[in-house]
C-alpha cells in the first residue's frame, strides 16, 4: 500500500477528475488507481447531467475499465490502490473486490450509498475472505466543497432531496 505522506497527493489528482466532472455539470466523483507511485488509470462520473441519466458510469467503473491492455497484465492488483472523492458504492466497492483491488482510500462518506462498511464475513466464498485496508477523509473537506456547489447548481436533479443531499448541504467548512 502506498505510504500515508502520499494520500494526499495522489487524493489531489481525484479531485482534480471531480472538479472536471463538475465542470461538465456531472456528480463530482474523481478516482484514480495508483499502482507503484504511478497513476495508471482516472475516472470521473458520467451519466448524471443530462436526459440519459443512468447509474453505471461511475468514476470507479469509469477507471476500472480502462485497466486492460497488455501491459497491465502483469501487474498485481493487490497492490493497487484506489483513490476517489466519495465513498464507493455497493456496486463500485464490489467491482473493487472482484478485481483483487484491496486498498482504497476517499474523501468524503456516502452515508447514502456507500459499501465499504459492509460486513464481508456474512457474503459468499468470493468475497469472505478479502482483506481490504480503508482509509477515509482524506482531503475531506475539499471533496465536500465541490458536492455542495453540485448540490447547488440550480439545473441540477441528480439525487436531490435524498440523505446525501441535506447531509452534504449541512456540512460545516
Amino acid at each position: 500500500m502506498i505510504n500515508n505522506k502520499n494520500h494526499i497527493h495522489f487524493m489531489t489528482q481525484a479531485l482534480i477528475e471531480a472538479n472536471n466532472a463538475l465542470t461538465k455539470g456531472e456528480f463530482p466523483v474523481g478516482c484514480i488507481i495508483v499502482y507503484n507511485n504511478e497513476i495508471i488509470a482516472t475516472g470521473s462520473r458520467e451519466g448524471t447531467f443530462n436526459v440519459n441519466c443512468h447509474e453505471i458510469d461511475h468514476a470507479e467503473i469509469v477507471a476500472l475499465r480502462k485497466l486492460s491492455g497488455p501491459c497491465l497484465t502483469q501487474i498485481d492488483y493487490s497492490n493497487i490502490t484506489l483513490y476517489s472523492t466519495l465513498e464507493p458504492c455497493l456496486m463500485c466497492f464490489g467491482a473493487l473486490l472482484i478485481n483483487n483491488i484491496s486498498n482504497i482510500v476517499y474523501a468524503y462518506e456516502d452515508i447514502f450509498g456507500g459499501g465499504t462498511s459492509l460486513n464481508l464475513k456474512s457474503m459468499p466464498q468470493l468475497y469472505k475472505n478479502k482483506k481490504i485496508n480503508i482509509v477515509s477523509g482524506v482531503l475531506r473537506e475539499e471533496s465536500i466543497k465541490l458536492f455542495k456547489t453540485f448540490f447547488t447548481l440550480k439545473d441540477n436533479n441528480y439525487l436531490k432531496g435524498t440523505l446525501l443531499e441535506s447531509y452534504t448541504l449541512k456540512q460545516k467548512l
